[in-house]
C-alpha cells in the first residue's frame, strides 16, 4: 500500500505540474497536497481512489484559487474605473448639470430648469410652485417636439427662491404626453466614497455621478 500511495502522489504532482494555468498560492497548494496524501493514506485498500477522483479534487482547488485571482482582478479594475470616473467628474466643477427632479435653481434672478418629452406635444405647460405647493405662476410654452428642452423663469420680487419647484404638463390631441423633469444644479466639488464618485452640488446636496443626465454649457 505504501508503494501505491507514493505512485499516486507522484501522479497527482505530475498532473498539477502539467496544468497551463498560472501558478497558484503555494500555501494553498501545500495544504491541498497534505490533505490529499492524508486522505490516500487512510483510504480503503479494497476501494482505492482512482485517477478521476484525484483529477476532480485537483480541479476543485484550481477553481477556488482561480476565483480568488478573479476577485482580486475585479477589485483592481473597479478601483481603476472609480479613479477614471473621478477624473472625468472633476471637469464638471463649476458647471451646471441636469439631475432628475423638480426643484428650480434661481441664479441672477432667473429660474432655470429642463424637461424631456416622450413624444410631440401640441401644448406644454409649466406650473411653478412655492414651498407650500401653491402655484405661483403658470408658463405656457405652446407646441414642442419630443426630446429635451430648457426653459427660464423670472421670479417676482419677494419670491422665496430657496424652495421653488415646477411641474410640467404636456398633451397632444387630448392625450397626455409623458414628461420627465430635470433640476439644473451647479457642481461645487467631487468626492470619492465607498459607493463610488459623488458630486457635491452648490445647493448643499450630494448626488451620484451616474445620476447626471446632462451637462449644460454656459
Amino acid at each position: 500500500m505504501t508503494s501505491s500511495v507514493s505512485n499516486t502522489t507522484t501522479n497527482a504532482n505530475s498532473l498539477y505540474g502539467s496544468t497551463s494555468t498560472p501558478a497558484q498560492d503555494p500555501s494553498a497548494q501545500d495544504r491541498f497536497l497534505k490533505l490529499l496524501v492524508t486522505q490516500m493514506q487512510n483510504q480503503d485498500p479494497l476501494n482505492p481512489m482512482d485517477n478521476a477522483q484525484v483529477t476532480s479534487q485537483m480541479a476543485q482547488i484550481q477553481t477556488v484559487s482561480g476565483i480568488e485571482k478573479l476577485n482580486s482582478s475585479l477589485a483592481t479594475m473597479g478601483a481603476s474605473f472609480t479613479q477614471g470616473q473621478a477624473m472625468q467628474a472633476a471637469s464638471l466643477i463649476g458647471r451646471d448639470v441636469l439631475i432628475e427632479g423638480n426643484t428650480m435653481a434661481i441664479a441672477d434672478d432667473e429660474g432655470r430648469a429642463a424637461f424631456e418629452l416622450a413624444g410631440k406635444a401640441s401644448r406644454v405647460t409649466v406650473e411653478v410652485t412655492d414651498a407650500a405647493g401653491q402655484v405661483i405662476d403658470t408658463v405656457e410654452l405652446g407646441a414642442m417636439n419630443a426630446g429635451r428642452h430648457h426653459f427660464l423663469w423670472a421670479p417676482e420680487d419677494g419670491t422665496d427662491q430657496t424652495a421653488v419647484r415646477f411641474k410640467v404638463s404636456a398633451s397632444s390631441g387630448g392625450s397626455a404626453v409623458p414628461a420627465t423633469s430635470y433640476s439644473r444644479e451647479t457642481v461645487g466639488a467631487v468626492s470619492t466614497t465607498a459607493q463610488g464618485v459623488e458630486l457635491d452640488l452648490t445647493n448643499g446636496t450630494t448626488v451620484a455621478y451616474g445620476k447626471v443626465a446632462g451637462v449644460v454649457s454656459h
